[in-house]
């Protein structure tokens, strides 16, 4: 399983990746996307869509299930990778490439809702 460093995470299973630009990326950890298996449809949050922390924002749903996309942090939806659209699969085969949404975190500062990557492996045990 990766687990990139450079990356923050959340206890729902998301990864962030801040930029310099203010809009950061998300997308589900590869171990999310191992658990939920094939992915077959990403219903991404639109842009302009507020995000409230731990709230639901979207779903990601696979031939065995289907698994709520919660907010990493405040903020507002600035883009969503249209690609997943017609290829969610994506997600399985790199699940670090294809991001889900881009937001602009409404406190870029505020980290203390994500883990780095040791604290996201000390989650999985």
């Amino acid at each position: 399983m990766k687990i990139p460093d450079t990356l923050y995470y959340s206890n729902e299973h998301l990864w962030v990746s801040p930029s310099a630009d203010g809009e950061w990326l998300a997308g589900i950890s590869d171990y999310a996307q191992d658990l939920l298996g094939d992915i077959v449809f990403v219903d991404a949050p639109k842009p302009g869509a507020p995000l409230q922390a731990g709230t639901p924002c979207g779903l990601v749903e696979s031939v065995k299930t289907g698994s709520d996309l919660h907010a990493p942090l405040n903020g507002t939806v600035t883009a969503v990778n249209s690609s997943l659209g017609d290829y969610p699969e994506q997600i399985n085969d790199d699940c670090y490439k294809a991001w889900i949404f881009k937001f602009k975190p409404a406190d870029a500062g505020d980290l203390s809702r994500l883990l780095s990557a040791e604290g996201y492996r000390s989650l999985l045990g």
